[in-house]
């Protein structure tokens, strides 16, 4: 097989990383995943370096040696042009490809929600750990945000989501807040009976800090219940994802014509009724073309599929490589 004909797709969140190999026909030859991709916390080069181990893999599955045609690479953490500038040249320098593309990690949910033919116009927003959101106009236009935390005016995504409710529950407890149900909810998950025990694991590290994350789904479940300070805060979940969406729309001046709308991430992809219901009646009210829907395969097969896009491929490819995935 010439290495010309092969490309690697990477997708990297802050969780886990995806990297797939794939031949110019939609075959997929190779996949490994691997830990988390954070060059903030750990630098550029630490960070390529998680990447290193899954390429090598995926390159000896199909046993394929030297550099493949192409690698795009959709990473998160690439937030500002000049971190994907810097993750391009680190990238590059590996020598596994001759020629490499990098975007946000964003951007490969948003090519898997969109057809394979046709110009590729649409906006994706992305509610995981974090939230972001990106889209393609006509001509090449883009929007994005920065999504770079509190700092950049974000809100919202898992993590967020997480501390929010356990700051509802503290506040509730000792007078200070509203009453509500995460009171109860949030330590007895944990095997606790208070609040302030959740709090001191936590802050003590008796209860891990990768732990934090399973307080999100007990706040969905709150909300369930009818808990008004739970609902509130699922409530404003929705309206930051609707904002975001129309807000891109409008930027590419997309909001007068049908365009895809693609949701996923974890808190996204969950489709807890009280979220994707909200997301969909605001979005109904402030972009009534718009078309959301919400994907749950892997963000690697966007990768992939750019790698077709970039090859020139026929249709048949599509329809393989979409069909290795299910």
């Amino acid at each position: 097989m010439g290495l010309t004909c092969t490309t690697l797709a990477i997708d990297a969140g802050n969780s886990k990383t995806d990297v797939a190999l794939v031949a110019a026909d939609g075959r997929l030859l190779g996949t490994a995943r691997g830990g988390g991709f954070q060059p903030p916390v750990v630098g550029v080069g630490r960070a390529v370096d998680v990447l290193a181990p899954l390429v090598r893999s995926v390159l000896a599955q199909a046993g394929v040696t030297g550099p493949v045609g192409h690698l795009s690479a959709f990473l998160a953490n690439a937030d500002l042009p000049v971190e994907e500038e810097g993750l391009t040249t680190e990238i590059a320098g590996r020598g596994w490809a001759r020629t490499v593309s990098v975007r946000n990690d964003t951007f490969a949910l948003l090519r898997a929600g969109l057809p394979d033919d046709g110009e590729p116009v649409g906006v994706a927003v992305v509610c995981g750990a974090g939230i972001n959101c990106v889209g393609l106009g006509h001509q090449g236009a883009t929007a994005r945000f920065p999504s770079i935390g509190r700092i950049s005016g974000d809100w919202g995504g898992g993590s967020f989501l997480a501390e929010e409710a356990l700051w509802c529950a503290a506040r509730a407890e000792d007078g200070r807040g509203a009453p509500t149900g995460l009171a109860k909810a949030l330590p007895a998950h944990f095997g606790l009976t208070t609040v302030q025990e959740l709090i001191e694991a936590l802050h003590l590290r008796a209860i891990p800090d990768r732990r934090r994350h399973e307080m999100t789904p007990l706040l969905f479940a709150v909300a369930d219940s009818g808990d008004p300070v739970a609902r509130t805060l699922v409530s404003r979940q929705a309206e930051e994802v609707a904002v975001l969406a129309t807000v891109a729309l409008e930027r590419l001046g997309l909001l007068g014509e049908p365009t895809p709308v693609v949701l996923g991430g974890g808190v996204l992809a969950a489709r807890h009724p009280l979220l994707h219901d909200r997301i969909t009646q605001l979005l109904s009210e402030r972009a009534p073309k718009a078309v959301p829907h919400v994907v749950t395969v892997p963000p690697v097969l966007g990768a992939a599929l750019d790698t077709l896009d970039r090859a020139g491929a026929e249709p048949g490819a599509y329809e393989r490589l979409r069909g290795a995935w299910g």
